[in-house]
């Protein structure tokens, strides 16, 4: 099954990109649809290699405007169209005003009002009659068309023009507030190089991010984004992160350091060798997982677009019950029954709640992204507002994570410290582990020296074969050896006896108990997972304040006592490295990693990214999802409020047509505006 994205233009309605879904869903071609109005984006998986004509088919049948477009061919606002849509407007404005301001001789009051509908109605008219004709749906366009001119039949022409011109308004308004809100949410996240400075020889050539291969030199001169992952190889300078992080402190890089893609170089000219193309780079990476964020839709999103459905039709049947009903029932005329009924159709239309919930997601998924949070879908930032529970892993993410030999004890007096650290690095140099990096790095490692054998032996230590020997490096459980010594401490066997061990020490995060501190006070259980020993366990539980924690926890113990805390009333959010711990990220309702950035594991294995390595950064997420369900909830009652009064004022004739535009098209200007408070929370 291959995954196929496409761009969508013209679509202007959210509720016509649920209707594009709904159709495409039906074709047993095509699996996984989603139609992301927020970001303009189609993707769903099919079996069948040419694909895009039947696509285009089917969405030409249900909304004729809309085209499909290549991933690569921009969505460029159409400024022709929207400037054809002001002088259209102005125009149908001026032809309105001459047939109420003055007096015609014959018809020619009603003949302006009538030229005045044509430039105002007929796109909509048209859009609504193929839409009919194509797919036999009835969406927005048609209920304004049928509304509009039903208002000039009875006699109400120039209330039906104040409702088209206000519409009309209300839709240029509205696609400049969505635009705005679309420049505002890929502004946050502009952190891809349009290009790189590669050289060649003596010369400097620019090329694209994309053209570049592993092995390859490029410069990055000062004010320039760091366009792929690589290595600084000369040169020294400070870099700007705040894109990929959000800290706003520069980042000072020297030769041998490495540096990420999106970074800003802000002080000196650097000469980096690329360790990765630009697919697996980090922007590459931070970009497709923004991109495709709102793809996994929130409970609260898959309803309103459920409930969208049925509320349109019950809306007009009623309308056109009020129409039959009222003159039988009542001293109402047909005529003002139709007028009442007309006005049921203008407001039935729930564009303020199909545009507005997914846009808040969208927007909050957005401001969670400049602050260094990466979230994978909607569904997870509805799930972090909720998270009852946080475990942690220890090192790396309660810890730094990179250990610092504070001691080499020497037991066999046939070797050195040198020794221990020698055959050490031996076994060391094949593992990601932490405390393997940290060992490596203080350069005792001989790779003239084979090594064999080598095995992993999950949250225990590492085995090996140098020549006739078995090596094993490992806690006492591993290598079967014990004394009274606490802290963390790896031993060294060869063969049936202990030569050394090895102890580290591994420093708590400054930011680590601020953030643990301000979770409690959110109410939140806290616990801490970890494989280290019950000493080191309860000196870290201990000066953070944790109460549940649990030691010398392989990770299939880590997997089973996750698995006791999980319930269908509570939401257990695990907090790991995204490598060691990829089966209990998994598992729990939202995966975080933290420390992830660069790291396509850590990606891959969870829900949440946090890139700063922040544990006061989940606050802020959980802050930002909160104030997103706000916002949404501020959207819904005050469309469905309004809408629900007019629709009562309509049916008792105290409202008229000009109200319901506003119930309509203005509620729904109303509800994206209070959306782009999101994207300005600070």
């Amino acid at each position: 099954m291959k995954k196929y994205r496409y761009r969508l233009e013209n679509l202007d309605c959210a509720k016509c990109a649920s209707e594009i879904e709904e159709a495409l869903s039906k074709d047993s071609r095509l699996e996984k649809v989603v139609v992301n109005f927020s970001t303009l984006q189609l993707s769903f998986e099919s079996n069948e290699e040419i694909v895009l004509p039947i696509v285009k088919k089917i969405v030409l049948a249900t909304e004729p405007d809309v085209k499909v477009l290549d991933m690569n061919e921009d969505v460029l606002e159409n400024k022709n169209k929207f400037y054809g849509n002001l002088i259209r407007l102005g125009i149908g404005i001026f032809l309105t005003l001459i047939g109420y301001f003055l007096e015609l001789p014959w018809h020619f009051n009603t003949i302006t009002y009538l030229i005045a509908y044509v430039i105002l109605l007929y796109r909509t008219f048209i859009v609504a009659m193929k839409l009919l004709v194509k797919s036999k749906t009835i969406n927005e366009s048609f209920l304004i068309s049928i509304s509009t001119i039903g208002a000039f039949l009875i006699g109400e022409e120039l209330e039906g023009l104040m409702v088209i011109i206000l519409y009309e308004i209300g839709k240029i308004l509205e696609d400049r507030a969505i635009h705005s809100t679309r420049k505002s949410i890929k502004g946050l996240m502009d952190i891809k190089a349009e290009y790189a400075n590669k050289k060649d020889g003596e010369k400097i050539v620019k090329v694209l991010p994309e053209d570049l291969k592993v092995g390859e030199h490029i410069l990055v001169k000062v004010g320039e984004k760091v366009p792929v992952d690589g290595k600084v190889i000369l040169g020294e300078s400070s870099l700007d992160t705040s894109s990929l992080t959000g800290e706003t402190k520069p980042l000072s890089v020297t030769v041998g350091d490495s540096i990420l893609s999106g970074s800003i170089n802000i002080s000196g000219l650097l000469e980096v060798e690329i360790e990765k193309e630009y697919a697996e780079s980090t922007v590459s990476k931070i970009l497709d997982l923004v991109e495709n964020a709102t793809d996994k839709k929130a409970k609260t999103e898959t309803f309103v677009n459920k409930a969208s459905k049925v509320y349109t039709p019950i809306v007009i049947g009623i309308g056109f019950l009020i129409a039959i009903i009222l003159p039988i029932v009542t001293n109402t005329t047909i005529s003002d029954g139709i007028y009442r009924a007309l006005t049921f159709l203008v407001i039935s239309c729930p564009c303020a709640i199909a545009i507005s919930v997914p846009l808040s997601y969208f927007s909050g998924i957005g401001a969670c992204s400049k602050a260094g949070i990466l979230i994978k879908g909607s569904n997870y930032l509805d799930a972090l507002k909720k998270v009852d529970t946080i475990c942690f892993d220890k090192t790396g993410t309660l810890t730094t994570g990179k250990f610092v030999i504070d001691a080499v004890e020497v037991i066999d007096p046939n070797y050195t410290k040198q020794d221990i650290l020698k055959l050490a690095s031996l076994g060391e140099q094949y593992s990601n582990h932490p405390i393997a990096i940290s060992i490596l790095k203080e350069g005792f490692l001989d790779k003239n020296i084979l090594v064999s054998n080598y095995q992993e032996i999950s949250g225990k230590g590492i085995t090996f074969d140098v020549g006739s020997n078995h090596f094993i490096i490992g806690n006492s459980e591993l290598v079967n050896y014990y004394n009274e010594k606490k802290g963390t401490i790896l031993y060294l066997k060869k063969n049936d006896s202990i030569i050394g061990a090895i102890f580290l020490t591994d420093e708590i995060k400054t930011s680590t108990k601020k953030g643990l501190d301000n979770l409690k006070n959110k109410k939140i259980r806290i616990c801490m997972f970890t494989g280290d020993n019950e000493e080191v366990a309860s000196m870290i539980a201990s000066k953070l304040e944790i109460e549940n924690y649990k030691a010398k926890m392989l990770p299939t113990d880590k997997y089973q006592e996750l698995e006791k805390l999980l319930s269908k009333d509570k939401i257990v959010a695990f907090v790991g490295d995204g490598i060691n711990d990829a089966p209990v990220l998994a598992l729990s309702d939202v995966g975080i990693s933290m420390g992830g950035v660069g790291s396509a594991s850590a990606i891959e294995a969870s829900d949440i990214v946090i890139m700063n390595d922040d544990i006061n950064s989940i606050n802020i997420g959980i802050e930002i999802a909160k104030y997103t369900e706000k916002i949404i909830r501020e959207n819904l009652w005050f469309a469905f409020i309004v809408k629900i009064l007019i629709l009562l004022f309509s049916a008792f004739g105290i409202a008229s047509m000009w109200q319901a535009v506003f119930a309509d098209v203005g509620v729904t200007l109303i509800t994206i505006l209070n959306t782009i408070r999101i994207l300005k929370r600070r």
